[in-house]
């Protein structure tokens, strides 16, 4: 056999059960075991562009940090009611990512108040160290969406003021 040729249908080895037919199924991997999920905390450290981008958040924003991840150091303004996540293009953030659902999670915000919401996705979404299907996000929260490590930061003007 020619090495350089490709082969027929009928050399290919298939799976048991696996007619070669697609099912439009989902393509997202699971993302390793649970030792991979344990939670470490980022420290505080963020540079001065990091700094200088939340204290610039106007009142009922926030920002998303990418901590870590295949686009380690992005930022992501939440000013809308709704924010969609996950591998689909049309996501408003998209992490291409095969440990990303499409439609892996809404942040959802009413007032000054943000919330995650997953959507029943495949590697589940995290907060803090725990795998959540809705959570309420405070300053500093950390999210895990596949493997993306990610902070949330509400604008200073919305926290609370020390008495």
């Amino acid at each position: 056999m020619d090495d350089n040729r490709r082969p027929d249908s009928g050399e290919i080895r298939r799976l048991p059960g696996d007619d070669g037919a697609d099912r439009g199924s989902d393509t997202t991997q699971t993302f390793g075991h649970d030792a991979d999920l344990s939670f470490v905390p980022f420290g505080s450290a963020l540079n001065t562009a990091e700094l200088e981008a939340i204290d610039a958040l106007p009142s009922g924003a926030a920002l998303l940090l990418v901590r870590s991840g295949p686009t380690a150091g992005a930022r992501y303004l939440l000013d809308t009611d709704v924010t969609t996540v996950g591998r689909h293009p049309e996501a408003d953030i998209f992490f291409d990512d095969v440990t990303v659902s499409r439609r892996h999670a809404e942040i959802t915000r009413q007032g000054t108040a943000f919330e995650l919401v997953d959507q029943r996705s495949l590697n589940g979404t995290y907060v803090n160290g725990e795998r959540v299907d809705r959570a309420v996000l405070t300053n500093g929260s950390e999210l895990r969406v596949g493997k993306f490590r990610l902070n949330f930061f509400v604008s200073p003007a919305d926290l609370p003021q020390a008495g």
